[in-house]
């Protein structure tokens, strides 16, 4: 299963509590994360930010997660579906450079949609539910 994941879920995940079943299914070679660039980029900023006092031997940690474990893809198309905030459209632009099957997220922009170009975009809980049955 090839997957998107939305900064929110990496940074919840990360923190702990139940959606760090993702982070565990993850690392654990359950789905492949597929990121580009821009989310990288993304995921690094929000979990700097100093109210999540995550130290910079665990941000080396994750980084090197990301290099070992997930797969990066360069989105060869711009997408303008979001037009409300113009961000979250580089998770559409990995997801379609990547062929995925589903976007994981927590931002209204996103789940809005339900579906972009066959790929289908759920919320957090609906994918841990989904990796147990997996």
């Amino acid at each position: 299963m090839r997957v998107v994941i939305d900064t929110n879920i990496i940074v919840s995940g990360y923190l702990g509590g139940s959606l760090e079943a993702i982070i565990v299914a993850w690392k654990s070679g359950k789905f492949t994360l597929v990121v580009s660039a821009a989310i990288v980029e993304e995921y690094l900023k929000v979990l700097k930010r100093p109210k999540f006092k995550i130290e910079r031997a665990e941000l080396d940690d994750f980084s090197a997660l990301l290099l070992d474990k997930a797969e990066f893809v360069i989105p060869l198309e711009e997408i303008n579906a979001i037009p409300a905030d113009s961000t979250d459209n580089k998770f559409l632009e990995a997801a379609i450079a990547g062929k995925v099957s589903l976007i994981v997220s927590g931002d209204g922009h996103l789940l809005e949609l339900k579906t972009f170009r066959d790929v289908s975009i759920i919320t957090a809980r609906e994918f841990v539910e989904k990796l147990k049955n997996e």
